[in-house]
C-alpha cells in the first residue's frame, strides 16, 4: 500500500522559510500530488497540488507568490518551498496522493485516495 511521509516542519519566525518533503515508501508517485493543511479549529484547506509530470500546478490564493510546489519523480519526492510565512500559515500539513488523475490537479480533498500522517508547521515571533 501506498505510504506517505512528510518532513521538514517546525518553528519559524515570521517572514521566515521552511521546505517540506514528501516521499513514498516503496510506490512510485506517478500521480498527481497536492499539500493540504489544517490549523486547530478549522476546516482542511487546500494548499498546492502539481500534476505527474510537474507541468501543471495550482495554489490557493492564500499563498500564491510565497509557496512553490516541485517534484522529483526520480526520487518519489514532491516538495512545498514555503517562504514570507505568516502566523496564519501555522497548521498541520499533509502531503496527499490522487492515484487516479495524473496530466492535471485539483486542490479538492475529496479527490485524494492517499494521505500522510502530518508535518506541524508554527509561524511564531
Amino acid at each position: 500500500q501506498l505510504q506517505l511521509v512528510e518532513s521538514g516542519g517546525g518553528l519559524v519566525q515570521p517572514g521566515g522559510s521552511l521546505r517540506l518533503s514528501c516521499a513514498s515508501s516503496g510506490f512510485t508517485l506517478d500521480y498527481s500530488l497536492a499539500w493540504f493543511r489544517q490549523a486547530p479549529g478549522k476546516e482542511r484547506e487546500g494548499v498546492s497540488c502539481i500534476s505527474s509530470s510537474g507541468a501543471s500546478t495550482n495554489y490557493a490564493d492564500s499563498v500564491k507568490g510565497r509557496f512553490t510546489i516541485s517534484r522529483e519523480n526520480a526520487k518519489n519526492t514532491v516538495y512545498l518551498q514555503m517562504n514570507g510565512l505568516k502566523p496564519e500559515d501555522t497548521a498541520v500539513y499533509y502531503c496527499a496522493a490522487d492515484t487516479a488523475m495524473f496530466g492535471r490537479c485539483v486542490l479538492r480533498d475529496e479527490e485524494y485516495d492517499y494521505w500522510g500522517q502530518g508535518t506541524q508547521v508554527t509561524v511564531s515571533s
